[in-house]
C-alpha cells in the first residue's frame, strides 16, 4: 500500500505525519526543535515542487509513504492525478490523507515566513512551535490512517 500525506505546501505537516508513520519520530513524545529540522523535506520544500509526490520511506509493514504539497491545487490537479495514477503501477491501492485538520495558526503563519518570504530565521521557530503543537493530533491522523489500512 502507498500512502501520500498532503498538505498545502508540503513541507511541514505532511512531512511530520510520514515521519511518524516511518517510525523517524515517536508517537509518544514531541519532538524537540531538532528532530523536526532534521525530517526530510521539512521546511525545505521548493515552491516548483508543489503538486509533485515525494517518496519518503517504507514502513515496517512495507507500505511506501510519500508527502504532497497541493497548495491550491488549480491547475495542478491534472499533475497531482498523473503522478497517483502512476504510483498505482503494481498493486493498485492507495491512501491520501490530508493533515491540513491538524494545522494551527502557528504553522500557517511561521511556513508562511519561513516558505513564502523567505525569512526562515523568523519563520521557523513560529513554526517549530506550531508543529510541536500539532503533533499530537498528526499523531492521531496517523493512527487511524494505519488502523483504516489493516
Amino acid at each position: 500500500m502507498k500512502v501520500i500525506y498532503h498538505c498545502f505546501g508540503g513541507s511541514h505537516s505532511s512531512v511530520t505525519a510520514a515521519a511518524i508513520h516511518l517510525g523517524i519520530l515517536p508517537p509518544h513524545s514531541v519532538p524537540d526543535t531538532h528532530q523536526l529540522l532534521s525530517l526530510p523535506y521539512y521546511d525545505k520544500t521548493p515552491g516548483n515542487e508543489y503538486g509533485k509526490i515525494r517518496f519518503v520511506g517504507v514502513s515496517s509493514d512495507g507500505h511506501q509513504v510519500y508527502v504532497l504539497g497541493k497548495e491550491n491545487l488549480g491547475d495542478r490537479m491534472n499533475e497531482i492525478f498523473y503522478e497517483i495514477g502512476r504510483l498505482l503501477d503494481l498493486d493498485n491501492e492507495f491512501v491520501a490523507v490530508n493533515t491540513m485538520p491538524s494545522v494551527n495558526i502557528f504553522m500557517m503563519l511561521g511556513g508562511y515566513l519561513s516558505r513564502r518570504l523567505g525569512l526562515a530565521r523568523l519563520g521557523r521557530p513560529i513554526l517549530v512551535f506550531g508543529t510541536r503543537l500539532a503533533f499530537p493530533r498528526l499523531v492521531e491522523q496517523v493512527k487511524a490512517t494505519q488502523i483504516n489500512m489493516t
